[in-house]
């Protein structure tokens, strides 16, 4: 049925909320690409079968909702009882017989599934009592693990498309604008452009057609914020871009997703038919005179159409490569029309200011980086996953606090933020704030929210000589101090791994990385010596070790290092049967012999042997 005006939109919501709470609980399956990945569709399909033979009262398969990710990923498939607010981690199919008999039927606590404290073994319960969720501050991850993903139902009832009725009856363009600007929301993209001074240059620009984007690109190494959201809050994405084509006059809009998000473009469709459907999109939106259309543009996974221009000739169909930024999209974007070019974190932010106001949103984080900021939290910490936080956290409060510390209490080494064209900071730096200035001038950046952290086993030669080889193999090749400045950089990072760089080497790679930020056209080569001047400025000691002893100290890079068995060894054979070279000899219960010449320097041993008796020299 078309939804007809905001009125009807209430009334639907009134309908849907009594939909949902006809039954007193509910069973939350977290079905985002992680859990998946794990089984959580097997989990579901348990369920059903439990519940075709068990009969619980007050209790039916309607009220088995699959949500988007969570973000506690470490601890999935996710299970979560409501209203009790029991949570369930690692389910297998085998425990929903159990779930459903003693949890749902007698309300009893299956502790075996709870999550356990490794600081203190102690059990928790409770789904808000967990550190990593109590700690967070959820605004753009609002909808995440609460309601079902491909239901606009849900999405309607917990206040959906309320604010973009509030902007089509009782808001001019300008007063959305303004709202936008006065409540400093910047782009989540990486950049950290005031969305509003955005939407305000795209709509003074006299044109017959106006454009807004949504960048669901995110090619950033362990960075999956965009992704979740698509799939978890598709509905949130969408009255985003919706309330921004309302303020600028667009009427068409698209969706720019990589072709590595097969469930998050499956969400969108879906999200944008049930729109269609019942009147949201397309033409005489809620019986206004505002006519908006989305549209879903596939990337092909190049890195460098995360940038906004090559971006848009992707949209346009062609090659993905960028412009000049003497030309603004804003001015000249798609098809040479004036475009609004926002990430995915930052439009489902929209909604919500809108709601509750500019005032409320300036009270979150610190007065220049107001709002929430999403991290994808990854690497040697215990709780790996998807985090929000207020602007101003500072790293210590993410990586010990949510994340839960380092995994086996080894030392801290550095943490990398904003992905292949971020920075590495070391631990003298844990207690600096999170947010867009303050990690620029580390020498760091925000980026779209990649997080990782490392120990004392991570080689930070090796760190920026991943990155860089990852920078190369992305670059479009359009300009020379990128496409020609990477590659020797590279080169140059390789000779350092290997022994055989000079500490003339750390100067001209210094000044080469000054050329290349100088000289490249896009954010791909200005950004991208970052890594290595980040470790080069904060661990120049360690490339030092590599220069001048030809010894890496954290045992990584291969040309560097010898592999030896001591006499810890047990004579398990554990570490014979790992070796791929037969370079490994020795008998049951005697002390093995590495065999130098035959040895590739793969790790294998080191990683298999349970008695430290692999030593790297």
């Amino acid at each position: 049925m078309r939804i007809k005006d905001p009125q009807h939109l209430s009334k639907v919501q009134k309908e849907c909320r009594a939909a949902l709470g006809k039954f007193p609980k509910k069973v939350i399956v977290c079905c985002g690409t992680g859990c998946l990945a794990n089984g959580a569709a097997k989990i579901v399909t348990a369920f059903e079968d439990v519940l075709s033979k068990r009969k619980v009262k007050g209790f039916s398969i309607e009220a088995v909702t699959k949500t988007g990710c969570h973000g506690f990923c470490e601890q999935g498939p996710l299970v979560v009882i409501e209203p009790q607010g029991t949570f369930y981690t690692r389910v297998k199919p085998k425990d929903v017989e159990a779930i459903v008999e003693k949890s749902l039927a007698h309300d009893e606590i299956l502790e075996p599934l709870l999550y356990s404290d490794p600081s203190n073994g102690h059990k928790i319960e409770r789904y808000n009592d967990l550190p990593f969720f109590s700690m967070q501050r959820r605004i753009a991850l609002r909808h995440l693990g609460k309601i079902a993903a491909h239901s606009i139902d849900e999405y309607i009832a917990d206040g959906g498309y309320q604010a973009l009725a509030k902007v089509l009856t009782s808001m001019t363009p300008d007063e959305v604008i303004a709202e936008i600007m006065a409540s400093g929301l910047r782009g989540r993209g990486g950049g950290g452009f005031p969305a509003g001074r955005k939407w305000r240059t795209c709509r003074d620009v006299v044109s017959d057609v106006h454009y807004v984007i949504c960048n669901g690109d995110e090619g950033d190494p362990g960075a999956f914020m965009d992704r979740s959201i698509m799939e978890g809050d598709p509905h949130g994405v969408l009255e985003g871009m919706m309330i921004a084509a309302y303020a600028v006059d667009a009427r068409q809009g698209f969706i720019y997703v990589r072709e590595e998000y097969p469930l998050a473009v499956t969400h969108l469709k879906k999200a944008i038919d049930d729109c269609e459907e019942v009147g949201l999109l397309g033409d005489n939106i809620l019986g206004s005179d505002f006519s908006f259309s989305i549209r879903i543009s596939r990337g092909a996974g190049a890195f460098v159409c995360g940038e906004s221009s090559a971006l848009m000739r992707s949209v346009a169909g062609e090659v993905g490569e960028p412009r000049a930024k003497y030309i603004r999209s804003v001015v000249k974007g798609l098809y040479d029309k004036p475009t609004v070019l926002n990430n995915v974190e930052t439009y489902v932010n929209v909604p919500l200011i809108i709601d509750k106001g500019a005032e409320w949103y300036t009270s979150i984080g610190t007065p220049s980086n107001t709002g929430t900021k999403v991290f994808s939290l990854v690497g040697k910490v215990r709780n790996t996953g998807l985090i929000e936080v207020a602007m101003g956290a500072t790293m210590r409060e993410i990586i010990f606090g949510i994340g839960g510390g380092i995994i086996d209490n080894r030392p801290f080494k550095a943490v990398q933020t904003g992905g292949p064209s971020g920075g590495c900071l070391p631990e003298s730096m844990l207690d600096l704030p999170v947010d867009f200035d303050t990690l620029t001038e580390a020498g760091s950046m925000m980026g779209s929210g990649g997080m990782i952290v490392m120990d004392d086993r991570t080689c930070m030669v090796d760190l920026a000589k991943y990155f860089l080889s990852f920078l190369v193999s992305e670059s479009c090749g359009k300009c020379v101090p990128c496409r020609e400045g990477l590659y020797q950089l590279h080169a140059m990072t390789v000779k350092v791994s290997e022994g055989r760089a000079t500490e003339a080497d750390l100067e001209k790679m210094e000044k080469l990385s000054e050329m290349i930020i100088l000289g490249s056209l896009c954010g791909l080569g200005k950004s991208g010596p970052n890594p290595l001047l980040s470790t080069i400025r904060y661990f120049r000691d360690e490339y030092l070790v590599h220069i001048r002893e030809k010894r890496c100290p954290a045992g990584v890079c291969r040309e560097l290092i010898t592999y030896e068995i001591n006499d810890k060894c047990t004579g398990c054979m554990a570490c014979i049967s790992a070796c791929a070279v037969n370079a490994i000899t020795g008998e049951k219960k005697q002390v093995h012999v590495l065999d130098q010449e035959k040895c590739t320097k793969c790790g294998a041993c080191y990683a298999v042997c349970k008695f430290d008796a692999i030593e790297i020299h």
